[in-house]
């Protein structure tokens, strides 16, 4: 327990649950919110428990949304026959802060890693599918992190999407094994811009 009374020795637990966290910053987290005013913690948990309810999964790109469709999805003025393909909501976002890609998104959900026992069909990828079918998309942009599963889920929807509409990936300006949410604008602006076609 550290010396800490029970009540706030499971606060600091439940911090150290989330990723990235480590004991001290827990401890940091926890002393911080003590010290904050009651109606602070309570707009604070109502934000956590609100968040956790209204926060769902756009129906067309799987984005997180608090509608059935997102802000994305629903806007007019994006090019509706270009879709770039990212693993989770954070790279999209890294995207969006680059204000050069103007397309619709489709998010896979994760990479394939049949280490961590994470196959395709656990993916977005039929949904992906059916998508490009229906609305005569010209090109699909992969823009996955340079990885081994990166580049393993880039060339299984290579494969699967070549019949269906041109398939391009982002240019590696990025170094391998780095995330897309960490990358700088201009890298990911730049890797947006170099794309080539895959064979």
């Amino acid at each position: 327990m550290n010396g800490f009374t029970r009540p706030l020795a499971r606060l600091i637990d439940q911090f150290e649950q989330l990723p990235g966290i480590g004991p001290r910053t827990a401890q940091r987290l926890a002393l911080y919110l003590l010290r904050q005013p009651e109606q602070t913690i309570r707009d604070f948990s109502n934000a956590l428990l609100n968040a956790r309810s209204q926060v769902g999964q756009c129906k067309d790109c799987f984005h997180l949304s608090s509608e059935t469709k997102c802000e994305i999805c629903n806007n007019p003025n994006r090019e509706k026959d270009l879709i770039c393909v990212v693993a989770d909501s954070r790279d999209l976002i890294a995207l969006e802060r680059t204000r050069e890609y103007k397309g619709l998104y489709h998010v896979l959900g994760g990479l394939i890693s049949p280490i961590d026992q994470i196959s395709p069909e656990m993916l977005q990828i039929s949904s992906l599918i059916k998508r490009i079918d229906k609305n005569h998309i010209q090109e699909v942009i992969l823009a996955l992190t340079p990885s081994v599963e990166g580049d393993t889920t880039s060339l299984y929807l290579a494969r699967l999407l070549k019949p269906f509409t041109k398939v391009s990936r982002i240019a590696y300006g990025l170094p391998v094994g780095s995330e897309l949410e960490y990358a700088d604008q201009v890298t990911l602006s730049r890797a947006l811009e170099g794309r080539t076609t895959m064979d």
